[in-house]
């Protein structure tokens, strides 16, 4: 294997890391969001969501998160059954989870704009290309 190859690989690899390392970084946030927007959702919905704005790709990401969010005492849960198989575990926010969005809201948009500023001569020749 030459140099170049190695490098490439080892590069693509380590460009990977990073980006799954993003988005799990705010993947809380994206799902409290969801959750708060549908007012109370199935995992499958929030799932969906999720992979079609290529923030999720493993669905065994959610349940966890999931879970240590009700924990946590951010999410509650109610059982409905369904007419097409086994009951379904529908998330609501708790109150407390309410002020945790927001909380996170103000941070992401301190950290958006941080970003932005930061990488503003990038962004310029980047729109550019």
């Amino acid at each position: 294997m030459s140099i170049y190859l190695h490098y490439q690989l080892t590069n693509e690899m380590d460009i990977e890391k990073t980006k799954t390392q993003m988005r799990k970084g705010i993947l809380e946030f994206c799902i409290l969001s969801i959750i708060k927007r549908m007012g109370d959702a199935y995992a499958s919905d929030i799932i969906e969501e999720l992979k079609n704005t290529e923030m999720i790709v493993v669905e065994g990401t959610l349940y966890p998160l999931l879970t240590r969010l009700k924990n946590d005492g951010l999410l509650n849960y109610r059982w409905e059954e369904s007419t097409s198989g086994p009951p379904r575990k529908y998330f609501t926010l708790t109150e407390e989870g309410t002020v945790f969005l927001d909380e996170l809201k103000k941070s992401w948009v301190n950290l958006k704009n941080a970003v932005n500023q930061l990488t503003k001569e990038n962004n310029e020749q980047w729109t550019r290309q």
